[in-house]
């Protein structure tokens, strides 16, 4: 019955092709293109013709603070979230069966649960009475604060992204050939040698896919700084939120939104100039 109803199924033929080949820029220019220009019309003319809301941004003490915290909040997000997404693809990847299908529960439940229930569940683990203050207290770190600050919101940022850097990393690791490991291990390579002489720079697409991908998704966060910060640590998102919808200052919203874009489109070609070095060197 099923294949019957496959056989019955006919091709979209020359102008059905058409229709989809057209679809897509379509989409991308209703959905995306007009919106930006909108945006940056915006970010230009209001409160007044000129740019002068984007000498504001980069004069300006307030916003410089701001720009430097997202930038070293992102960078050490990234730089915890990354070796232990590493070392659960490879897990996922290399262990047995069961190791595999538990990591593998672990990594896709997190996507099952919404961002704002993990922001509210980390609030009550690091809140100042909470579980990780009772920690804290029974190693006699008793001075050691868990509330809102940027810790709180790093630890939240590296629960988010985990999954998301495991998956490419994972997909490159797969590609592997086990063969080549083996080869090394018969010609006499101890194991940490294989990994890191063969293994590691072989995996290294995987790395800098979720590297770029990490950062990226750093730079846009707004619901779990804002929940698990409190008002204290204030990033780039947050601030155009403030902007836009707090102080109705809708240029300048706009102009660090129209900042914001610019940078992940830098960081996304400068991610592919790496990656196509490192094809080159591979080759």
């Amino acid at each position: 019955m099923i294949e019957r109803r496959f056989l019955l199924l006919k091709p979209l033929g020359a102008s059905g092709s058409l229709v989809m080949l057209w679809a897509l820029p379509v989409i991308l220019l209703a959905a995306y293109v007009l919106p930006f220009a909108g945006v940056t019309l915006w970010s230009v003319t209001r409160p007044e013709l000129g740019v002068g809301n984007y000498v504001r941004i980069f004069t300006g003490a307030d916003f410089q603070a701001i720009f430097f915290r997202t930038f070293w909040v992102c960078v050490l997000s990234t730089a915890i979230t990354i070796p232990i997404a590493y070392l659960l693809a490879y897990y996922w990847v290399m262990g047995s069966a069961r190791r595999s299908r538990l990591i593998e529960i672990c990594i896709f439940i997190p996507f099952w649960i919404s961002v704002l229930v993990r922001a509210f569940g980390w609030v009550v683990i690091l809140r100042n009475n909470g579980l990780a203050s009772d920690v804290a207290q029974a190693f006699g770190l008793s001075g050691l604060s868990t509330g809102r600050n940027v810790w709180s919101v790093i630890t939240g940022m590296v629960h988010f992204m985990v999954p998301f850097a495991i998956l490419p990393m994972a997909s490159v690791m797969r590609k592997i050939d086990r063969r080549v490991l083996l080869a090394a291990l018969g010609l006499g390579c101890r194991p940490l040698g294989v990994f890191w002489r063969i293994y590691l720079p072989m995996s290294l697409p995987g790395v800098f896919s979720a590297l770029a991908m990490t950062f990226i998704f750093s730079l846009g966060f707004f619901v779990t700084p804002m929940i698990l910060g409190g008002g204290r640590v204030v990033m780039t998102a947050e601030s155009v939120f403030v902007q836009m919808f707090q102080t109705a200052n809708w240029g300048l919203g706009t102009a660090l939104g129209v900042v914001l874009l610019v940078v992940v489109f830098a960081i996304l070609w400068l991610s592919q100039r790496v990656m196509r070095i490192e094809q080159l060197m591979s080759r």
